[in-house]
């Protein structure tokens, strides 16, 4: 593990989220073309999405010189690509790290901020996930309001939880999204900024977390979170800005790299050729790698 801890403390590159899990996986489909009447349960929904995400992971173009990490929902790493779990393709084929969305979703709206479901079945999913090779995990909160109180909430769930997959042996990403929406967004992220210092200073040198945020409206807000000693990175969501739009805005924040979903398979088709599809997904991979490191 310290070795692929350097690894993605110290190399270059971004984090690819391919986690898109039941809620907005018909969504993620429909964005690659494949319309609802193409699929009549969800295993056949699955099935699709998971060849989706072969696609993408198998492309010459998801490579290592530029993907660090990819992030991976629970059904995408029980399953097998060119024989091999998802995971293992990546770190062994591709050498790039896995993750593992572990969140059960938000719940809901509640005083301006949606805390995670309960994760009953954490231990359980955290020993699969070690059985799978996987490097660490991410897990999602959202704040739309300046609440202080409850974003101290949002963040005390994340690392309370956090603790639990540093004792597993994993990195937990730390993801409190700020919604971009937000008429108070500059303000949310003044709070959150504090309340993750304040979490972050209580970590003993063995713990270590990412942190997973949306893209700040004041440039460098979380410089001072990309030099924090327990950071072992500070990754960007896109956040439903398009993939131009973020990194005009990452390239604007030091130390700070992409770990986009939308923005990285927005112009993929299932109907291009393997070549198009391709140079399509180059185009979107070396921009947000460039918009990574640029600054850094």
């Amino acid at each position: 593990m310290q070795d692929l801890l350097s690894v993605m403390r110290n190399r270059k590159g971004f984090i690819a989220a391919l986690d898109q899990s039941g809620g907005s996986t018909p969504k993620a489909l429909l964005n690659y073309g494949v319309t609802e009447d193409a699929y009549s349960t969800e295993e056949e929904m699955f099935d699709l999405v998971h060849q989706m995400r072969t696609r993408i992971i198998t492309a010459p173009a998801f490579d290592s010189q530029y993907i660090l990490g990819a992030i991976l929902f629970e059904q995408t790493m029980d399953s097998k690509i060119e024989g091999m779990y998802t995971s293992d393709y990546l770190l062994e084929e591709k050498g790039i790290l896995p993750f593992l969305k572990i969140d059960k979703g938000l719940a809901e709206l509640s005083n301006g901020v949606q805390l995670m479901n309960p994760i009953p079945d954490l231990d359980a999913i955290l020993h699969r996930a070690r059985e799978r090779n996987v490097f660490g995990t991410k897990m999602r909160s959202v704040i739309k309001v300046a609440n202080p109180e409850s974003i101290k909430e949002v963040v005390k769930q994340q690392f309370d939880i956090g603790k639990k997959i540093i004792e597993a042996g994993l990195v937990p990403i730390i993801e409190p999204e700020v919604d971009i929406q937000s008429a108070d967004k500059e303000q949310s992220e003044v709070i959150l900024k504090e309340e993750l210092i304040h979490h972050l200073n209580l970590l003993t040198e063995k713990e270590n977390v990412m942190l997973k945020l949306s893209i700040p409206t004041v440039a460098n807000t979380y410089k001072e979170l990309t030099e924090h000693p327990r950071v072992v990175r500070v990754v960007a969501l896109s956040g439903g800005y398009s993939r131009e739009e973020a990194n005009l805005k990452l390239k604007q924040n030091v130390g700070v790299i992409a770990s986009f979903s939308r923005a990285l398979s927005e112009d993929l088709n299932v109907k291009q050729s393997e070549e198009e599809f391709n140079k399509v997904l180059k185009n979107a991979v070396t921009s947000i790698y460039d918009a990574s490191i640029m600054k850094n």
